[in-house]
């Protein structure tokens, strides 16, 4: 019989990827390194989520007791990446100030901001020209006025987002898990690089097939023959989530709120890396914020960030509010730089859904809620810097890929980078992002996703993104959450709006 090996959980794979992690945050694991190669034990899968084969049980056990103590050893980073958000406050000398609470109904304040019509094939490798630095258009309020109430998004706005999310999302899918140059040749094979639209494997060379192959769960719904619809994905099922969340709780949820919320709604089987050991750990009986750092060696990747987008759409002109949303959802399964990336994105979309900057201020307004000594706003920084002086997008990509060669492809550090430099590289287009968000590897369904997300809402509407992303959407999404299976954007879009007032809706 063959063993079922499920992915994320392994305690002997486990033990790999903390000894990386213990490096990364400024632990010093290498006695511990020694003992677990002295006996015998594991390098951690490089892509997979378990190792192909079971180890015996006195490594598995050992394992498990190695866990403990990489948790025990010291950090030289503790100081400079907090996790408790009054310490992460205290770490960041430009934190928003509170706004006021959204006009109910109002309209951005310039709705043409951001607007764009549908864009031509990108040219991935010519930066579009900028104009300005990008600031705030808005009219900053004389000391001590009361705040001007920020006007909200409008539904199709938020329909945009939505759609870009899910656009995004799909071109990523066939080539997630593959190397940058399986990306490339992929492409290139049927001409499509720089990168401009779906995947396709039509006119694919067999023999590149096999040295690549696609992503065996996504090719069949992911391809550009045989895209029906959004299939199901964690990068759309987790803001589904989030709209429950704010729906049945509000926006003064609580991480247990969030926790109760997965239990109820998130099919255990639809979790994956640190979203998967939270949930062993919440039903082995342990509690927020400790599901996060027991036996989490994903704590610090991506998952937490593909669930920021709510809390970004939900408090338009807010992004302190929104970062604090992001942090009570994070902190369930994630630390420090892990929680620093949904941070960040919330507060992103949440300067995004005024319709008052262009990307650039949006990206800055992301960094204020990051403590400016912390690895991810250091990573951001150089891929911002990167896109401004490179022109060409590869060359950009590949010194990305250089610096952050250490990181596992699933991390949030080099894949928040990346997306950052791809909507900087872009000007925010919605073609040019998602295409370069891919085209730069890693994780390249999330990529692709956080990018569409943020570049929709600046597109401002549906009828801005082109139709080859949107058609093959045909307005419907398949998800096991709750009673979403088959629901239209433009239905997500109207729940979503309803929740950008000031309290939302409760049963």
């Amino acid at each position: 019989m063959t063993p079922l090996r499920l992915t994320w959980v392994q305690p002997e794979d486990l033990l790999g990827h903390e000894l990386t992690q213990a490096t990364q945050d400024g632990r010093e694991p290498s006695a511990i390194t020694a003992r677990w190669r002295a006996a015998g034990g594991p390098q951690a899968p490089s892509r997979a989520g378990a190792s192909p084969t079971p180890t015996s049980r006195y490594l598995r056990s050992l394992a498990e007791d190695l866990l403990d103590e990489l948790a025990d050893l010291p950090s030289r980073l503790a100081d400079q990446e907090p996790t408790d958000l009054t310490q992460i406050k205290a770490h960041c000398p430009d934190w928003p100030p509170p706004t006021a609470p959204p006009a109910p109904g109002a309209a951005p304040a310039n709705p043409a901001v951001g607007m764009r019509a549908p864009a031509t094939v990108p040219a991935v490798g010519m930066r579009a020209a900028r104009g300005g630095t990008g600031g705030h258009s808005g009219t900053p309020q004389a000391p001590g006025c009361a705040p001007t109430p920020t006007p909200t998004p409008t539904q199709a706005h938020l329909e945009a987002a939505w759609l870009g999310r899910a656009a995004g999302c799909l071109l990523g899918k066939p080539v997630e898990k593959l190397p940058l140059q399986g990306i490339r040749d992929l492409a290139r094979a049927t001409g499509n690089w720089p990168l401009h639209t779906w995947f396709t494997a039509k006119g694919l060379p067999e023999e590149l097939t096999h040295t690549y192959p696609w992503n065996k769960r996504s090719a069949q719904t992911s391809l550009a023959e045989n895209i029906d619809g959004m299939p199901e994905d964690d990068d759309l099922n987790y803001p589904l989530l989030n709209t429950l969340l704010i729906q049945r709780h509000g926006r003064d949820f609580t991480t247990t709120d969030v926790a109760r919320l997965w239990l109820d709604e998130l099919p255990a089987g639809r979790t994956f890396t640190a979203e998967r050991i939270a949930y062993r750990n919440l039903l082995t009986g342990i509690e927020p914020p400790r599901t996060a750092r027991h036996r989490n060696p994903f704590r610090e990747w991506i998952g937490a960030l593909i669930r920021a987008d709510v809390h970004g759409w939900t408090n338009p002109g807010d992004p302190a509010a929104a970062a604090e949303q992001a942090h009570r959802d994070a902190t369930l399964t994630h630390t420090t730089n892990g929680v620093y990336a949904a941070m960040f994105t919330a507060a992103t979309i949440a300067e995004a859904a005024t319709g008052r900057s262009d990307v650039h201020a949006c990206l800055r307004t992301g960094l204020t809620v990051v403590p400016p000594g912390s690895r991810l706003a250091e990573a951001v920084r150089h891929a911002v810097q990167l896109a401004r002086t490179t022109e060409n997008f590869d060359d950009l990509v590949d010194e990305l890929h250089t610096t952050h060669h250490a990181y596992h492809w699933v991390h949030a550090i080099p894949n928040t980078a990346l997306i950052a430099a791809a909507l900087t590289h872009a000007d925010g287009d919605f073609s040019g992002s998602i295409c370069r968000a891919v085209s730069g590897g890693w994780d390249t369904d999330s990529n692709g996703a956080t990018a569409g997300s943020i570049a929709g809402l600046l597109a401002g509407s549906p009828t801005a993104l082109p139709d080859r992303w949107t058609t093959p959407l045909k307005n419907r999404l398949a998800t096991s959450i709750a009673d979403f299976n088959g629901t239209g954007f433009d239905t997500l879009a109207q729940l979503t709006h309803l929740l950008t007032r000031r309290e939302a809706p409760r049963p």
